[in-house]
């Protein structure tokens, strides 16, 4: 048996309706095994993610996060990806690792704003410049063509230079007045305490929380928690594991029954808007099992390519 060894070349085969397509019907298969390991040396971070979904196949992520490699000229987060055979276990494709990261990243949170932001969602505000917000213009533009974006970087060179290289993207150095004027507020920061205010949105906002991924980060604070109807990609990866929840649960600004649903929860219809006044929350956890779901979609597209 081949092993297919899948490159950047694949992106021109992906799209994004048919990702989020994928992660929908992924997740009505039986809930998938997962299994994390994290290993820190100061800021930087070896992660270790497994996935196991009956029917679909086994996957195995290792990513390197270390903050300081921009300073290097180099992307922060490095990594590989191994997809198996769901029948035999053999190995079928190494995937490149950014590849992955991009479309399961920015996917993730399409999904969610599918579901969650009302459909005249104009305004969308980026918190953070990075390569996923850069992502995240592309993502977004499929389910918002006429959308407009604001970008907002704690280095307003770097906010200013993505504007400069998205077309129908403006910079500000004013987070809380932009984001007062938001239909959809994107974070995708590593920011260790928050950003985003709940006192400063309207009602009707969605927002989608990526950065936050150690136990020790929050991009939202409390406020934020409280008026938000809140939602996650999935209970078991995000609940007591990374900061964003973890942190409000110990102390009890929410509890577990505050989280209306996970992507496991679709077939029942219980992940969605219930009006249009509703400020609703999505914390993209990122689990393995969304890995698995999209090295399956770029795997098939490459081969039906």
């Amino acid at each position: 048996m081949s092993i297919e060894m899948i490159g950047k070349e694949a992106e021109a085969h992906l799209s994004w309706p048919a990702l989020t397509a994928a992660l929908t019907a992924g997740h009505l298969l039986p809930r998938a095994e997962i299994g994390d390991t994290f290993l820190y040396r100061g800021k930087d971070t070896l992660l270790n993610r497994a996935a196991w979904i009956d029917g679909l196949g086994q996957l195995v992520k290792c990513a390197t996060i270390f903050p300081g490699n921009g300073a290097l000229g180099l992307p922060s987060v490095n990594g590989a990806v191994t997809l198996y055979s769901d029948q035999t276990g053999v190995l079928e494709a190494v995937v490149d690792f950014h590849l992955v990261t991009k479309w399961k990243t920015a996917g993730d949170s399409l999904l969610a704003a599918s579901l969650l932001a009302r459909k005249d969602s104009h305004e969308i505000v980026l918190v953070g410049a990075g390569t996923v917000a850069r992502s995240m213009v592309q993502a977004y533009r499929s389910l918002f063509p006429d959308a407009h974006f604001t970008v907002w970087n704690r280095s307003p060179a770097a906010a200013q230079a993505m504007a400069d290289d998205l077309p129908g993207v403006t910079a500000t150095d004013d987070l809380r007045a932009t984001i007062r004027k938001a239909d959809i507020v994107c974070t995708a920061t590593m920011s260790l305490s928050p950003l985003v205010q709940g006192d400063w949105l309207r009602p009707g906002t969605h927002l989608d929380l990526i950065g936050a991924y150690r136990p020790d980060m929050r991009e939202a604070d409390d406020e934020v928690l409280r008026r938000a109807s809140i939602f996650v990609d999935s209970r078991a990866t995000t609940l007591h594991h990374i900061g964003e929840l973890k942190d409000p649960l110990a102390r009890g600004v929410i509890t577990e029954a505050d989280v209306k649903a996970d992507y496991y929860d679709l077939a029942a219809g219980i992940y969605r808007r219930q009006s249009d006044d509703e400020i609703t929350l999505a914390k993209n956890g990122g689990g393995a099992h969304l890995d698995l779901m999209t090295a399956a979609y770029i795997l098939n597209a490459w081969k039906n390519r």
